[in-house]
């Protein structure tokens, strides 16, 4: 789980638990590479806006690297160039914050099964 507002992760920790496992929190795309690459997650859930290095480039980066962990974004952004981009990396997943406890779950879970699932309404494809 990556995002650096303080306290965000253990509200997305109440909302998973208990079918999903938060192993690992960090606030700065640089720590979320190097803790995805250290612990190998099934599944990285991010936000776009962090400092350091933004979510984006981090899912960049751990895709070039050979991480296989799934990732999946949550983030504020609406906008479908954010969409389109974040899945441009490899990434299965798209849920906006305010709908997380409704979707975020199930974003998980179709990421695992190798399926994008991007919030209802959203525009992704350019």
């Amino acid at each position: 789980m990556a995002d650096d507002h303080p306290g965000f992760p253990r509200i997305v920790e109440s909302v998973l638990e208990p079918a999903f496992e938060i192993i690992g929190s960090v606030s700065d795309g640089q720590s979320l590479i190097d803790t995805a690459i250290e612990l190998k997650p099934d599944v990285v859930v991010t936000d776009i806006s962090m400092p350091i290095l933004n979510g984006i480039d981090a899912a960049a980066q751990l895709k070039k690297s050979g991480c296989e962990s799934k990732i999946v974004f949550l983030s504020v952004h609406s906008d479908p160039d954010f969409v389109h981009a974040c899945l441009s990396t490899g990434a299965l997943g798209y849920v906006i914050k305010p709908r997380m406890a409704a979707e975020l779950a199930h974003a998980i879970q179709e990421a695992l099964a190798g399926r994008i699932f991007v919030s209802p309404g959203l525009s992704y494809l350019n």
